[in-house]
């Protein structure tokens, strides 16, 4: 298992650990994991492509998802937030690349802005381990 598990049930890859929040939360069979960014293993917004940001966020959603003892196959829900429309198409391409069987339901929202204006999606995932 990478990353480390809070005594609160959350876990956190090594690279996104943050005061006061986790990236993955296991509720029994349910894992639930925050908005994942484009943030690489140095902290750094990987790109400006929107592509690439989104393979980056696949990337950390899989292992925040890994940490807490799941993985991309268990992910029943995806939410999406894109600061412009026209990103879509790169990161409906890089979901496809990720998530190569049955895909999990998903939605897409296009809002104003994130929380660093140079981070073009956030990604979040809802997984069901149970069987």
């Amino acid at each position: 298992m990478t990353g480390a598990g809070n005594m609160d049930g959350g876990y956190n890859p090594s690279h996104l650990v943050f005061p006061g929040m986790s990236q993955a939360v296991r509720c029994g069979p349910f894992v639930q994991v925050s908005g994942q960014v484009a943030l690489g293993l140095g902290g750094e917004i990987v790109s400006d492509d929107p592509y690439e940001q989104a393979l980056q966020c696949f990337e950390n959603l899989e292992l925040s998802l890994a940490a807490a003892g799941s993985s991309l196959t268990e992910v029943t829900k995806l939410v999406t937030y894109l600061v412009d429309v026209t990103h879509y198409e790169a990161y409906a391409r890089a979901k496809h690349a990720r998530f190569t069987g049955k895909p999990p339901a998903s939605t897409t929202i296009v809002v104003a802005t994130l929380l660093d204006p140079r981070m073009l999606l956030e990604v979040e995932a809802w997984a069901y381990t149970g069987g």
